[in-house]
C-alpha cells in the first residue's frame, strides 16, 4: 500500500507538473502577441486594454450616429430657415454652441465645436 501511493504521488506530481509547465508556456506564448498589441508589459494589462478598447470603439460607434443625427437635423433647420427667406448660417447660434462646447471642454472643446458645426452646415 505505501507502494502505491508513494508511485501515485510522483505520477500526479509529474502530471500536475507537466500541467503547469504546458500552461505556462501557453501563456508565454500568447502574452507577448496581446502584449505587442495593446502596448502593455503584462497579460493582465493586456487584458484592461482590450476591454477597454471595445468599450471606447463602442462609444465610437454611438458618437458617429449621434454626429450624423445632428446633421440630419441641421440641414432640416437649414432648409426650414432657407425656405422662409432666411439665411443658411445663424451666427449667433453657432456662437452659443461655441460657448457651449469651450465652457464643457476648454479649449478642444472650441476645435470639436468647429469640426461638428462644419460638418452639419458646410463651409462658410
Amino acid at each position: 500500500m505505501p507502494t502505491t501511493t508513494a508511485t501515485a504521488t510522483p505520477s500526479t506530481s509529474t502530471s500536475t507538473s507537466t500541467s503547469t509547465s504546458t500552461s505556462t508556456q501557453a501563456t508565454a506564448a500568447t502574452a507577448p502577441a496581446t502584449t505587442e498589441k495593446t502596448g502593455a508589459r503584462t497579460a493582465e494589462a493586456a487584458d484592461v486594454i482590450s476591454g477597454a478598447r471595445e468599450r471606447i470603439d463602442a462609444l465610437d460607434e454611438r458618437i458617429i450616429g449621434l454626429i450624423q443625427e445632428r446633421m440630419a437635423v441641421s440641414a432640416a433647420i437649414q432648409d426650414a430657415r432657407i425656405a422662409s427667406g432666411g439665411r443658411r448660417v445663424n451666427l449667433s447660434r453657432e456662437m452659443e454652441i461655441l460657448g457651449h462646447y469651450s465652457g464643457a471642454l476648454g479649449k478642444p472643446g472650441t476645435s470639436l465645436a468647429m469640426t461638428l458645426l462644419e460638418l452639419c452646415r458646410g463651409r462658410i
